[in-house]
């Protein structure tokens, strides 16, 4: 999708990020590092038509990729529409030689989070004068084993029926809700045993996937 905005406010955020000071090892800090701004240039620079229609004339006279006209650019991947359900993918592996290797860190996740530093001034679901998109966990998926084998096992909450999250979903509307945690029992969950489990139990596990419902 192309963006016409000012490029004044094209890398503002709905909070300031600079403030966020994430902790190394932290959900918060893969998603700073996922977002940052980056520089395009040398063999990164961005292909700019404006610039090689100035240059070269209409695309129809250019006959050569050699005419083309590339540009220094900055980059930033921001959320523009706050999902109702947020899904995180962890990467869990890392090149070693020729080879993959598991990633067995743990990385702290929270039971609310705040998308606001991660989402454009502008995101498309969020009411004007909000700095807070906050969503509250529901559901992590965890792997043990290595790359060749292993097993999945998850960690569920169970709680009653949230009727903001199904007017997202279904109706796209959107109101101020509780700020806390979604109250619900945890249990964990591998093949056919199910038990209850505590929720630090929960926020120590070897996160691979994580599930987190919209609050506000």
């Amino acid at each position: 999708e192309v963006s016409t905005d000012d490029p004044e406010t094209a890398f503002c955020t709905l909070a300031n990020r600079e403030e966020l000071n994430p902790e190394e090892g932290s959900i918060h800090h893969c998603l700073y590092q996922f977002t940052r701004n980056e520089t395009l240039t040398e063999t990164n620079k961005l292909l700019c038509d404006v610039c090689t229609q100035r240059h070269c004339g209409p695309k129809n006279n250019i006959k050569s990729e050699k005419k083309y006209v590339y540009t220094n650019a900055k980059k930033q991947m921001l959320i523009s529409l706050a999902p109702p359900v947020l899904t995180l993918h962890l990467k869990r592996f890392q090149h070693a030689g020729f080879n993959l290797r598991k990633v067995n860190r743990h990385i702290k996740f929270p039971e609310v989070i705040d998308l606001a530093p991660f989402c454009t001034a502008k995101c498309k679901n969020v009411a004007e004068g909000n700095t807070k998109v906050l969503y509250s966990l529901y559901g992590v998926v965890e792997h043990s084993g290595t790359m060749r084998s292993g097993h999945y096992t998850a960690y569920v909450k169970m709680r009653a029926m949230n009727n903001h999250l199904s007017d997202l979903v279904l109706r796209g509307q959107s109101q101020a809700l509780e700020t806390e945690p979604v109250k619900g029992q945890w249990f964990h969950i591998s093949d056919t045993h199910v038990q209850p489990v505590s929720v630090s139990k929960v926020l120590s596990s070897q996160a691979y996937l994580l599930f987190y419902e919209r609050l506000l």
